[in-house]
């Protein structure tokens, strides 16, 4: 099997020197990923539209790692104050409620205090005759290329 390494475009990845998800056979490793959009370098407002856009650039990674967020194995959310993790929940179970994924959510500094969460995924791409089938149902949270 080959790895190939996936980047988003940010200047961070060649900063820090990581991607921003490594493909391994069916494994898929996304990095910390923030709610940062990464076209313009603008980082929303919150903890909720933090989350909403982690969760954009994830599936934008898994999307060109050919997953897709119903792959998602586990997942790890870490927020400077634990005390907002509630505030997640709602956009976390439109993203992930049918998917329920293996979950780790730990309180820790991140490296900007403008950044109110980091979420880090592992999936497991499904065969192609598996991913044909389910292609045809609706995504979880309405979003077109959740399901695709």
């Amino acid at each position: 099997m080959t790895r190939r390494q996936i980047s988003s475009g940010s200047r961070f990845e060649a900063d820090i020197a990581y991607s921003r998800a490594i493909v391994d056979g069916d494994w898929v490793f996304v990095s910390g990923t923030t709610g940062f959009d990464y076209t313009t370098m603008q980082l929303a407002d919150g903890v909720e539209a933090q989350t909403e856009q982690c969760l954009r650039n994830i599936e934008a990674a898994l999307r060109e790692a050919d997953a897709r967020i119903a792959d998602i194995v586990r997942v790890r959310y870490i927020l400077p104050d634990a005390s907002e993790f509630p505030l997640c929940w709602p956009v976390l179970r439109r993203w992930l409620g049918d998917v329920r994924p293996a979950a780790t959510m730990w309180s820790a500094g991140l490296i900007d205090p403008a950044i109110r969460i980091e979420i880090e995924v592992t999936a497991r791409r499904q065969s192609a005759q598996r991913a044909e089938a389910q292609s045809s149902n609706p995504s979880p949270n309405g979003n077109e290329g959740i399901a695709s």
